[in-house]
């Protein structure tokens, strides 16, 4: 495996970590870039530039999708309010409907919607 490759895939562990982190309160704000290669013990700029040769992706878009993903995980449980959603993921719950429907397409209550027709077309 090349450097770049390794570098690559230890940030995915260390996203991975951290997002488990917040999700079980250990963490109580998202890292950031900086964060991450320090981690790794490499400048961001590396980091950064390594990523988007490896990958033609910004190291972000993988930490956003991420996010995203939990996200949605987290909404399929009706029990789980939007605004506690947001909380869990360190979001001002306003910032976290304009976030989701950025990387979404469409606002997690929405999201909610379309999960419920699913259902429903699969009882249909």
């Amino acid at each position: 495996m090349q450097r770049s490759e390794e570098i690559f895939k230890d940030y995915l562990r260390l996203l991975d970590r951290h997002l488990e982190d917040v999700l079980n309160g250990s963490a109580e704000e998202m890292m950031e870039l900086r964060d991450f290669a320090a981690l790794l013990f490499i400048h961001p700029t590396h980091l950064s530039n390594v990523i988007k040769d490896l990958t033609g992706k910004h190291p972000c878009f993988f930490y956003e999708h991420k996010i995203l993903d939990i996200a949605k995980d987290l909404l399929q449980d009706p029990n789980n309010s939007i605004n506690e959603v947001a909380r869990r993921l360190t979001y001002d719950p306003s910032n976290f409907t304009k976030w989701f429907k950025t990387y979404a397409g469409i606002s997690p209550s929405q999201y909610r919607k379309q999960l419920k027709l699913a259902a429903l077309e699969i009882l249909v």
